[in-house]
């Protein structure tokens, strides 16, 4: 049975993943169909109370509070975003279904597989909420389409994906040290932005059943030390800074083997120069190759075996009204009009609200990402970094 009653929501943490949040719960109801719950955006939480303020003023939340308790102890609250460093995850998630609340974390899910694993159990502990992993590129338009075309054929068989994500947020070496640059190996590059690959990949092409080739790297070896609040890599004076020891990975790349046979060639970095959020998916198929860049997310470049004899080869396609997502999901829903990565995160917090809201599989947008696809996601990781330490070594990943 669905639920219509009004359901208020609070967001962890205002920093810039955040306020995409807060700003999803806000256009929640401007798209696709009406019927679901209405939201109240009650309050916004960060331990810097400045952002919290802000952010609360910015998005239309009734409070803004400096300690997340205060939302697990509110018993008006029903739904909450946990948009914080990956360490806090774990206690905060725990809190929240213990309150009864519904939680949709940001990936990954957590800073270490016995905490996500312990994430995972307290799912599977709790049925009567809620909870989900933060995979947004699953309601990306475009990515949608692709997948689409490996599902009905339309691409052949499939051989290869390539896909790589590459950013410059820790390219400068000034940049200060942060709960990004702490961790074991595959806990840096691959576990922030590669997260994001794999789980993307495979929701185009189908499970990984083994990685191998796995190489990490680290080449700026240590960071200075701010002194006061610090967000979005703020560059220091580093003359005199106390400097910490990064321990997790810059870039990291690898070899992917999935159950249908195809191979998929993965990179992910986060000193990558002048690229400051680049992710790319190629697929190549028997019978055709689909292309998409997040620079250009509204299209896809599309090569297949309808072209006429002589005249093959990529075309622009642009996300139009048969993309999935995109005809009820924009306001104004043509070809042309684009796309960014922002909408993804209001049609996943729709697909959320569906959920909480009792809507039935057959009449919802595909389910969102759970604490086990979290926990799966982050024994890839493992698994490539464990293949890393053995020389490239072939990894089973196939009973995660």
């Amino acid at each position: 049975m669905t639920t219509t009653a009004p359901l208020a929501v609070a967001v962890i943490g205002a920093g810039m993943a955040g306020t995409t949040h807060a700003n999803a719960w806000r256009q929640v109801g401007t798209v696709f169909d009406l019927g679901l719950p209405k939201v109240r955006l009650a309050a916004i939480a960060d331990a810097y109370e400045p952002f919290a303020t802000d952010a609360a003023e910015r998005y239309g939340y009734e409070k803004a509070v400096t300690d997340w308790r205060d939302i697990a102890d509110g018993p008006s609250i029903d739904i909450v975003s946990i948009v914080v460093g990956n360490a806090l995850h774990r206690e905060i998630a725990e809190s929240m279904i213990r309150a009864g609340k519904h939680v949709l974390c940001e990936k990954p899910l957590a800073d270490t597989l016995d905490n996500a694993k312990a994430m995972a159990e307290a799912e599977a502990a709790s049925p009567g909420v809620v909870t989900s992993t933060g995979f947004t590129y699953r309601r990306n338009a475009a990515v949608a389409e692709i997948k689409k075309l490996v599902e009905t054929g339309h691409l052949g068989e499939i051989s290869h994906i390539n896909a790589r994500y590459w950013c410059d947020y820790g390219c400068d070496p000034s940049t200060p040290m942060a709960w990004r640059y702490s961790g074991p190996m595959g806990s840096g590059a691959l576990g922030d932005v590669g997260s994001h690959l794999i789980d993307t990949a495979e929701t185009i092409c189908g499970s990984l059943v083994a990685v191998s080739g796995g190489a990490l790297a680290t080449l700026i070896t240590q960071r200075p030390v701010a002194a006061g609040h610090v967000t979005r890599g703020t560059a220091l004076d580093v003359s005199d800074a106390e400097m910490a020891e990064v321990t997790n990975d810059d870039v990291a790349t690898f070899t992917g083997h999935f159950a249908n046979g195809a191979i998929g060639s993965f990179s992910a970095s986060r000193i990558a120069w002048n690229m400051p959020n680049a992710m790319m998916i190629d697929v190549h198929g028997s019978r055709g190759r689909a292309y998409w860049d997040l620079a250009r997310t509204g299209e896809i470049l599309l090569d297949d075996a309808s072209a006429p004899a002589g005249l093959a080869g990529p075309r622009q396609v642009l996300v139009n009204p048969t993309f999935p997502y995109f005809a009820r999901g924009s306001s104004m829903a043509f070809g042309g009009v684009g796309a960014t990565q922002i909408e993804q995160f209001t049609y996943q917090a729709y697909a959320f609200l569906q959920q909480v809201a009792g809507v039935s599989e057959e009449e919802s947008l595909p389910r969102c990402a759970t604490f086990a696809d979290g926990y799966r996601e982050m024994r890839i990781a493992a698994a490539v970094a464990e293949s890393a330490a053995k020389g490239g070594a072939t990894v089973d990943v196939s009973c995660f």
